[in-house]
């Protein structure tokens, strides 16, 4: 019995030295493709690992101010960094053909009402940031949640990663929506993530973070929902003295959660709150807050409002390739459905 347990353990141990093996070369690999960049050394190469800038590729997008902050390199040693990762990687010009090609692996995610999908010209779709602005009780948290078990229904292996901002996540809707789409909930539960951001801060490095969560933990993250995008920013950034600090701050959120979308072919769902304009006198004043920074950094941006006898109304508001127009759907028990 003895002999045994020292071969289990014998056995156990080997596992545990092959897969320290494994993760010390893959660490390695990664530092040696690092410490090519000019100027960069071991103790640098860590550092940059550690931020998550843990390839050539990672380096090529990243900002010389990023570089600097990170690493305490000068800032003309960030752009020779990021010029070689550049030249290296040949990123330049490409025809409209590559560019096609590349769409190519472009997924889309269902909201689970055909008529809303169409609006989107096939669902929401990855490597964009999708911007959902209405009053409250125009649907766009109850889009987030269906949004979230329509993706681990298209893809078993696919993960969520929810923040959220005005502790809006219900799990029992989760519940709700995966036993009316026939999935077991708690293995739909198990592969959302959820944070509840207490402040703007805490909100832009949750976004941060979900890099680690792909790049160490593994998983596949194939939607990023963030509700609400500007309730924190909102209430900390008072009065317009403060304008111009919170929309540089907000500008440096979106930008991440772009970065996000484009280098791992995810899908980022953000909620907006909305304003009445006081100057307007005729049509809709409402206004979705965050201004121009994120009306500039959504890729596609939807107005919901409430319709007649209990519908919800999605109206295209800009779009870089498809038309404006509106969809109608309801919510129920299932989540978003046709009407």
């Amino acid at each position: 019995m003895r002999r045994r347990q020292e071969s289990v353990l014998v056995g156990e141990e080997t596992i545990l030295d092959e897969e320290d093996a494994m993760a010390k070369e893959e660490t390695g690999s990664r530092g040696s493709e690092l410490e090519q960049l000019p100027g960069v050394g071991a103790a640098t190469a860590e550092k940059l690992m550690v931020g998550g800038y843990d390839t050539l590729l990672s380096i090529a997008v990243a900002t010389p101010g990023e570089l600097v902050e990170l690493t305490g390199v000068t800032e003309l040693a960030a752009r020779k960094m990021i010029q070689f990762a550049r030249d290296k990687l040949e990123m330049g010009f490409v025809s409209g053909n590559d560019v096609l090609a590349q769409r190519k692996g472009i997924e889309k995610i269902s909201s689970g009402s055909s008529s809303f999908d169409n609006l989107l010209g096939g669902g929401f779709e990855t490597r964009a940031i999708t911007e959902c602005f209405g009053a409250y009780g125009s649907g766009k948290t109850q889009v987030a949640h269906t949004l979230a078990v329509n993706c681990i229904r298209q893809n078993p292996e696919a993960y969520v990663v929810y923040i959220d901002t005005e502790s809006t996540f219900r799990p029992e809707r989760i519940v709700d929506i995966a036993k009316a789409h026939g999935l077991e909930p708690e293995k739909v539960l198990q592969q959302i993530r959820i944070a509840r951001a207490f402040n703007s801060d805490h909100q832009m490095l949750l976004a941060e973070k979900i890099e680690d969560i792909i790049k160490k933990q593994g998983l596949c993250v194939k939607l990023v929902i963030v509700d609400s995008l500007t309730a924190h920013f909102r209430a900390e950034f008072i009065g317009r003295g403060t304008l111009a600090d919170r929309q540089q701050k907000i500008n440096k959120h979106m930008h991440t959660l772009m970065r996000l979308a484009e280098l791992n072919n995810l899908c980022v769902y953000v909620t907006n709150q909305v304003m009445a304009k006081p100057d307007v006198f005729f049509g809709d004043p409402t206004e979705a807050i965050g201004g121009h920074i994120v009306a500039h950094a959504s890729t596609y941006r939807l107005y919901l409002r409430r319709g007649k006898k209990g519908t919800r109304v999605a109206k295209m508001v800009d779009s870089p390739s498809l038309p404006e127009g509106e969809a109608t759907f309801v919510l129920d028990t299932a989540g978003v459905k046709d009407v």
